[in-house]
């Protein structure tokens, strides 16, 4: 009878410890719950501005699922944090998931932050895509004679947006697009992953952006924008997937981006014919950095062809080109008028190259019969030092237009390898004038000229600016979402109301985006455009193409004139391209990433089983207690 006590004993011991020590365990999941409970409602990232409300795309119906169509929960969410624009703005969180959507319009002081596991997928239903007027620097669509779809992401006439994310990802699924392009099927021009128009202050950074239908990301007619950390990402034979098309506006920044694309990765354009001499708006005093670009059938960085409004003071450094058809390359064309002067190029890499540098005075598309056969463009100042490229098969061909020259060029500190295949002549050259030193293969003898507004280029180099540009001064905020602090799902009641005097006239009465507006207002809309001024640097404050012949005629899909000739050999990646060069960019600060699994559900798991753990064993100790005695 002892030795069955003893027994009992001893097994009532080894129970009640695995109880114990399973409590335990759910006490720590509880924890470790809590924590990653926390880090899932609440991180940081860097920006132009913070905000004082928040909300998560969830609140407002929000289902990532990838096959609800999510258009009415964004606007939703938009429009409704759109009542705090005068209270210290507030931002969007995308949570993880995949977002199917069309077209949705953002607000002023408001920032829109995607998960990194979090997907945008683009609509292919053409009813959630608005049609929408041609630009009035364009005149027309470029893939039709008429108007366009509204892009996925847009804003008009806003003041201080952030577009951001943990590298979240916008997938345009641009091959439902694409598909409609080739077979001439399109009424309307493709959409855009991202456009903003008459806008000032915007940071679009820390994204990945994936099969655009068209262009990947264009602001225009806007001033003070940064582009910064994008990853954009187009099959090399997609058509016209732009990488970052700056037009007409003042004062932009573009850097650290990764770039693999079927068109141009940086198109730097103002407009096009006399539509861009009319509308009157340059681009101007744009930074390109840190930008490592893969393009086949066109450019790494590209000014034109549509800069009829004028192009100035552009300045590129630390660029890699990989297997990409031209370096750097101008396009226009008689009837284009307008300007490219002012373009300043230092410390760029190229490998696996048709040409280094490429200038084009025969670019022949058009808007329609109706432009000026006697503007001629005014192509001047170019300037490039500091360039090394290796597997090049011609060095440069450089064509201005008779009677008007392209003139200023220079290069200095060039070296361009030529690959087993080269073309015998290394340099083409005609109707341009310029100088060089330190270029090898030997130049053409057009720039071999004497010209005294380069100064010593054999001594000195080519011209680089050393004045600091506006956007170089803006100071990015540590920001924080914190979705217990959310706002409440309800009409804000400020502690007073802001009184004409101190409140943005913008705010006051907001102007309309064009996807709302009505064919005659379109009109009224865009003959009025209020242009952004010039000397407006205050990013920091916190207060709140088918040719003239028509669609049937393409338009020109791999980023060359009419006057190519000859197909590109097919290009077959063996390797991923690399790093941006050194220097390279701080990187971002690190932010909390939530985890995947639902941490609330966990810790009321660990809750519960603790709970379970002692009662059980209360009720077994009594049980065995009882059988003893």
């Amino acid at each position: 009878m002892k030795t069955l006590q003893v027994r009992s004993l001893l097994l009532i011991h080894l129970v009640v410890c695995l109880l114990l020590i399973g409590g335990g365990d759910s006490r720590k999941v509880f924890k470790l719950s809590e924590e990653k409970s926390e880090s899932e409602s609440s991180f940081e990232y860097n920006a132009i501005s913070c905000r004082a409300h928040s909300a998560s795309l969830t609140d407002f119906g929000g289902v990532g699922d990838g096959k609800t169509s999510n258009t009415k929960a964004f606007q939703a969410a938009i429009n409704h944090l759109s009542q705090y624009s005068t209270q210290g703005g507030a931002q969007l969180h995308v949570p993880a998931g995949k977002y199917l959507t069309g077209s949705f319009n953002l607000t002023s002081h408001f920032t829109l932050y995607l998960h990194k596991e979090a997907v945008l997928l683009a609509s292919q239903d053409p009813q959630e895509w608005p049609v929408l007027k041609p630009l009035p620097s364009y005149g027309r669509g470029r893939d039709a004679p008429g108007g366009r779809y509204a892009s996925l992401i847009s804003g008009t006439n806003l003041t201080d947006v952030v577009i951001t994310g943990d590298n979240g990802t916008i997938d345009g699924q641009g091959e439902f697009w694409w598909n409609k392009f080739h077979s001439k099927k399109l009424q309307y021009t493709r959409p855009y992953l991202i456009e903003i128009m008459f806008s000032t202050n915007v940071q679009i950074s820390h994204l990945t952006l994936l099969n655009s239908p068209s262009w990947n990301v264009h602001p225009i007619y806007s001033s003070n924008i940064l582009v910064q950390g994008l990853t954009i990402i187009a099959p090399v034979r997609s058509p016209n997937t732009d990488g970052i098309n700056p037009d007409s506006c003042t004062n932009v920044k573009i850097e650290d981006c990764y770039i693999v694309s079927g068109d141009d990765c940086v198109a730097v354009k103002s407009g096009w014919d006399q539509y861009g001499v009319s509308f009157g708006m340059p681009t101007k005093q744009l930074v390109i950095r840190r930008l490592t670009c893969v393009s086949p059938y066109s450019a790494a960085i590209a000014l034109g062809s549509e800069m009829s409004g004028g192009i100035e003071d552009v300045r590129a450094e630390d660029i890699v080109a990989v297997d990409t058809e031209s370096g750097v390359r101008i396009k226009t064309a008689v009837g284009r008028g307008g300007y490219v002067r002012d373009v300043y190029l230092r410390r760029m890499e190229m490998h696996t190259m048709k040409w280094a540098f490429w200038m084009s005075g025969d670019y022949g598309s058009h808007a329609d019969d109706g432009y000026d056969k006697k503007a001629f463009p005014e192509i001047k100042g170019i300037h490039y030092r500091d360039v090394v490229a290796d597997n090049v098969t011609m060095a440069a061909k450089l064509d201005g237009i008779a009677g008007h020259p392209f003139t200023g060029i220079c290069m200095s500190n060039v070296t361009v390898g030529l690959a087993a295949k080269a073309k015998k002549q290394p340099w083409s050259c005609a109707d341009i004038e310029g100088v060089a030193s330190g270029v090898t293969p030997t130049p053409c003898d057009l720039l071999h000229g004497d010209d005294p507004s380069q100064g010593d280029v054999a001594s000195g180099g080519c011209d680089f600016p050393v004045d600091v540009v506006p956007i170089d001064m803006v100071e990015m905020k540590r920001c924080r979402y914190d979705s217990r602090m959310n706002s409440p799902l309800s009409s804000p009641s400020p502690s007073r109301s802001p009184s004409s005097s101190d409140q943005d006239p913008a705010d006051k009465d907001p102007a309309p985006s064009p996807s709302s507006l009505g064919e005659h207002e379109l009109e009224h809309y865009y003959s009025t455009p209020p242009k952004p001024a010039d000397d407006d640097c205050s990013v920091t404050s916190e207060t709140p193409s088918t040719s003239s012949a028509g669609p049937d005629a393409p338009y020109d899909i791999h980023g060359r004139g009419s006057s190519s000739k000859g197909k590109p050999k097919k290009w077959k990646p063996k390797r991923s391209p690399p790093p941006p060069p050194s220097p390279a960019a701080p990187a971002p600060l690190p932010v909390p990433l939530p985890p995947k699994n639902n941490a609330s559900a966990a810790a009321e798991m660990g809750t519960v089983g603790t709970r379970f753990g002692f009662a059980f064993g209360c009720v077994l100790l009594a049980i065995m207690n009882n059988h003893m005695y």
